[in-house]
């Protein structure tokens, strides 16, 4: 009795010794935190692969190199379900907005941190901080109204008579104005002020000796911050690139405004797509029969791994720049 009461005495002494100060429940609770996002991540991952088991018992592989989707289901022709016309307008589109959004992103950071005189840094900054948030469909609303027609009449059509001919990805059609181009400029301007902000943030935690030791050794502002101050932030500016690829991956409403929402695969950028986002936006509500609810859960699946798998080649790309002494590889 007397050795049971002692153990007891003992447990809540080291309890309270571990808990007086706080640090044990802070522990207890940010690791909640931690595994209640990876208990989400895998909760979406098994909630997509569980409803797409139909599709992917009746098309197996052939789902992800599919070009029909013909979700009608008649005596003539079987529902036929394809997600490649998804997965390549997904990429293209997310491919133009990514090589649209980095340079100009990672340019208007590095003049918000490096060069912008102080009275316009914060009115500039809240600017850029203002156009991500708004809203994806007020992008969406001004790409139909204001910039497609604008688009396809001063850039596209003149574009493909002059080059269409010799380069396939910029010939027609391009009467509707809508189409794979036209969604990745406005997902461009969409992620541009993520980039921005995030480069610029960056940036402005280089310490001030990256900077002093270069002018020191006679060189100009562009030098300091080609050689010094960009090699030293440049994990954090790949980690900003990608996570505005992240956005423009799984944009839904603006993409499906402006691509154009058809199945057809064409080379040319400037032809309608589809992306695995809008497609799913669009029909899952009036999925007319479980296998084409379950075509659309599994083009969400397949939506899911494209992102896992750019988000790991993001770690793996962040790690690799960022290894050894900062400015080593310029």
């Amino acid at each position: 009795m007397a050795q049971s009461e002692a153990l007891n005495t003992g447990f809540w002494r080291r309890l309270s010794r571990r808990t007086q100060h706080g640090d044990g429940l802070f522990y207890l609770g940010t690791l909640l935190f931690a595994l209640v996002v990876i208990g989400m991540v895998a909760a979406i991952g098994l909630v997509t692969f569980n409803g797409s088991a139909l599709a992917r018992s009746e098309f197996g592989l052939s789902f992800l190199t599919g070009r029909e989707w013909k979700p009608v289901d008649t005596d003539v022709r079987p529902a036929t379900f394809g997600a490649w016309p998804a997965v390549y307008g997904t990429l293209v589109s997310a491919a133009i907005a990514v090589l649209l959004a980095a340079p100009i992103g990672i340019g208007i950071g590095i003049f918000l941190s490096e060069l912008c005189p102080r009275w316009l840094r914060t009115p500039l900054s809240f600017t850029v901080e203002l156009l991500a948030a708004i809203p994806s469909v007020i992008y969406g609303l001004w790409g139909v109204a204001v910039f497609a027609p604008v688009f396809r009449d001063a850039v596209a059509k003149p574009v493909s008579r002059s080059l269409g001919q010799v380069i396939p990805a910029l010939a027609g059609p391009v009467a509707v104005g809508r189409g794979m181009m036209v969604a990745g400029v406005v997902l461009a301007i969409m992620i541009l002020p993520t980039i921005a902000a995030i480069t610029r943030d960056v940036l402005a935690v280089v310490p001030n000796t990256q900077r002093e030791v270069m002018l020191a050794l006679g060189a100009t502002r562009w030098e300091v911050i080609w050689q010094s101050v960009l090699p030293y932030a440049r994990a954090g500016v790949i980690g900003g690139v990608m996570l505005g690829l992240g956005r423009a991956l799984g944009e839904t409403m603006a993409a499906t405004m402006l691509i154009g929402n058809s199945q057809r695969l064409s080379s040319s950028l400037f032809a309608p797509g589809v992306t695995a986002a809008s497609l799913v936006a669009s029909e899952l509500t009036n999925a007319n029969s479980p296998l084409h609810e379950s075509a659309l859960i599994e083009v969400a699946l397949v939506l899911f791994g494209i992102t896992l798998m750019l988000n790991l080649f993001a770690r793996l790309l962040v790690w690799q720049v960022s290894r050894g002494p900062a400015g080593a590889r310029i």
